[in-house]
């Protein structure tokens, strides 16, 4: 078992090594290009976000499928993954995470477009959607869709579901003084009362839950940044100097090239906004839509909030506090820079990591159900549902760095066939973009829309 254990983490750190950074990167790139940086819209994206369309189809509203796929994306990544960073790459790490973050809400925009346009409704009038149906009746490649959906199905249980319960557990347990078992079971039961209501209770959890936990942490980090005003604007200008010239090594600080600082801010980055690896346009798939450019725009603000904002202030914080020159790394790096604001400081991140957590467990629970759904039918989805559940508890008590290795190898897997089908279908991308937005006819009823909602 320990060999098997050890050849999952190989295979993992070559998964997410250069190879996948490569293709990612390169995809968001190509992808801005042939969409005319389509990140110039951005303020027209966050405008239809808030505007429920009257003429559309879908179980959720777009405000829902945002803020459940942000429930699903921010997470720990945005905290600790950017402390992981700047530890390892230097203060210029943060400039790369968000110019990565920048071209990905390309890709975030492209792979909800797809998902929404090749969509299909269900016998029970609910709607299925994601890359495995993109890569079905898009490519007509329905072998890779079922890699896609086996993929996400194992990844679904360990990175969004036990080891961010394992988290949670051991974080009250740290701060409070709560056994495990009493946290696994309070998670337990309020992700079953949640999820077995399907999309539409997670929805309105996630409506609630999203706004207040983004506000609660960005304003708790402008107060700490305004606590440190004086040091503000020479952490930005550390941060930018850095990002293309190095840093030098300082204290306990080992020094960072440009090629490092490239490396890690490029890897947090497109680890934690999780554009191309094919999971958020699976909730994308559920909006209420009149066309898939207005849905996919709406998902492209997804990017920005969770990486473009939180992670930004997240690294301006980290940055400021000059603790990453004292040799701590990930979480030690993140908890010491917030300490440092007596209780302020520690509660901002206490409340902020317990919601981003909670949160990904709830938007995870749907990725995975939609793809037992697509091997499985919907018979599975009960089933699929109690199990998730049970593995809340069981992530919580347990040790589980070998399912963390699993899940994080499916993760980095489940992008290669989406990236696949984002390549081969960009004409389609371009088309329906010309055919909507660049012709300005977002408020007009595509010809497939329209037959599903007469019939």
């Amino acid at each position: 078992m320990q060999a098997f254990a050890n050849l999952v983490a190989k295979i993992d750190s070559f998964i997410w090594g250069w190879p996948l950074l490569i293709l990612l990167l390169g995809t968001h790139i190509f992808l801005t290009i042939r969409l005319r940086f389509i990140q110039k819209y951005i303020g027209k994206a966050i405008k239809l976000s808030v505007t429920k369309d009257q003429f559309a189809e879908g179980d959720v509203s777009q405000f829902s499928a945002l803020t459940t796929t942000l429930a699903a994306t921010i997470g720990t990544g945005n905290i600790v993954g950017v402390a992981t960073a700047v530890a390892l790459g230097g203060p210029g790490a943060v400039l790369w995470t968000w110019l990565t973050d920048v071209f990905g809400i390309a890709t975030k925009y492209a792979e909800a477009l797809l998902s929404v346009k090749y969509r299909v409704k269900t016998k029970d009038g609910t709607m299925a959607g994601g890359p495995m149906y993109v890569l079905e009746y898009g490519m007509k490649q329905r072998w890779l869709g079922l890699l896609f959906a086996i993929f996400t199905s194992i990844a679904a249980f360990g990175i969004g579901n036990t080891v961010q319960a394992n988290s949670i557990a051991s974080m009250v347990y740290e701060t409070f003084k709560v056994p495990v078992w009493i946290t696994g079971i309070i998670m337990a039961i309020l992700t079953a009362i949640v999820i077995l209501g399907g999309i539409k209770s997670i929805a309105k959890v996630c409506d609630i839950l999203v706004p207040f936990m983004a506000f609660f942490y960005v304003l708790g980090c402008l107060i700490i940044l305004i606590m440190n005003y004086k040091t503000v604007p020479h952490t930005i200008e550390l941060i930018f100097k850095t990002a293309f010239t190095g840093q030098a090594a300082v204290g306990g600080f080992a020094g960072s090239t440009i090629m490092l600082a490239m490396r890690y801010g490029v890897a947090r980055g497109l680890f934690s906004n999780e554009s191309g690896l094919g999971s958020a346009p699976i909730v994308a798939a559920a909006a209420q839509t009149r066309n898939p450019v207005r849905q996919a725009l709406v998902s492209a603000t997804g990017t920005f909030w969770d990486t473009v904002v939180v992670c930004a202030m997240t690294g301006l914080v980290l940055v400021n506090s000059g603790l990453w020159q004292q040799g701590l790394k990930g979480a030690a790096l993140t908890k010491a820079a917030f300490s440092q604001i007596p209780t302020i400081g520690p509660i901002v991140l206490t409340v902020g990591l317990l919601t981003f957590v909670f949160s990904t467990i709830l938007g995870w629970s749907y990725y995975g159900e939609k793809a037992i759904e697509y091997l499985f039918g919907k018979k599975a989805i009960l089933p699929y549902r109690i199990l998730w559940v049970i593995f809340v508890y069981i992530g919580s008590v347990w040790s589980l760095s070998f399912v963390w290795d699993l899940a994080d190898l499916m993760n980095g897997l489940m992008a290669v066939p989406n990236l696949i089908a984002l390549l081969a279908l960009s004409g389609v991308i371009v088309s329906e973009t010309k055919k909507y937005l660049w012709d300005d006819k977002l408020d007009e009823v595509c010809e497939e829309e329209a037959i599903k909602i007469e019939k």
